[in-house]
């Protein structure tokens, strides 16, 4: 599952692209924006695999975006014009779609980000035995950290707490870092302090998220993560 967003400044122009996404099975729509800068903040809260970016919009254009994002997320232009497709390719853009884009054409795109991505390491899935290695909380103390055997994080400033299973390993590293690490399709980060392991939901019930496990941890979902976990969730949803 790809996390992505939608950046237009014209929002007919963003409900095609939406609609494309939710039709798509692996692409998980994370929001939309009609504001470059905005969309910038939304990948500094979220993690986000792909973008969807017009070229020509007020205040910082795709091409300034690109260069703003500095390889964090990969990219693919929605534009109407053709004459900034070196441009594009050049920064290493995916794919450049020319409104109006087509479904067959948005797939075609959509599957090569999926591919492209899984290649090179941005879109996680771990295999049994894979692991991290994290400093402890002592100089030259590094514990090796079973990816499958997490349950959720806490962060604590430059600290994080890791919840394995019924243990807790506290590790000289930030939140954000670690949240980079993780397998994207089995970690959600749902508050600035907590990261989940989804296959660990046993209940959402409003803001709250209860986990599995004997000690039934229960978790704030926090407002600016609130509408991609949701979304995330509704998609499993059986009505």
């Amino acid at each position: 599952m790809l996390n992505c967003i939608i950046i237009d400044d014209e929002q007919p122009a963003i409900h095609i692209i939406e609609s494309y996404v939710r039709d798509t099975a692996y692409l998980n729509l994370v929001g939309t924006t009609t504001n470059p800068i905005e969309g910038l903040e939304m990948i500094n809260l979220h993690p986000v695999d792909l973008v969807f970016l017009d070229i020509k919009m007020a205040g910082l254009s795709g091409i300034e975006f690109i260069k703003a994002l500095n390889g964090r997320s990969k990219v693919i232009i929605t534009s109407a014009h053709s004459e900034f497709a070196m441009d594009g390719f050049e920064l290493e853009v995916i794919d450049y779609l020319l409104k109006p884009v087509s479904f067959v054409r948005f797939l075609k795109a959509a599957q090569k980000a999926y591919n492209i991505i899984g290649q090179t390491g941005q879109r996680g899935g771990s295999r049994e035995g894979d692991f991290i290695m994290l400093q402890g909380d002592m100089k030259g103390k590094l514990i090796k950290v079973e990816i499958g055997e997490i349950d959720y994080v806490e962060g604590m400033g430059n600290y994080a707490a890791i919840y394995c299973k019924g243990k807790k390993i506290l590790s000289i590293v930030n939140l954000k870092t670690l949240e980079e690490k993780l397998p994207r399709n089995q970690f959600v980060r749902v508050h600035k302090s907590f990261i989940v392991a989804i296959s660990q939901i046993a209940l959402i019930e409003g803001n709250l998220l209860i986990l599995k496990g004997s000690y039934k941890t229960e978790i704030t979902i926090g407002n600016a993560y609130r509408t991609g976990f949701l979304d995330a969730m509704r998609k499993k949803l059986i009505n």
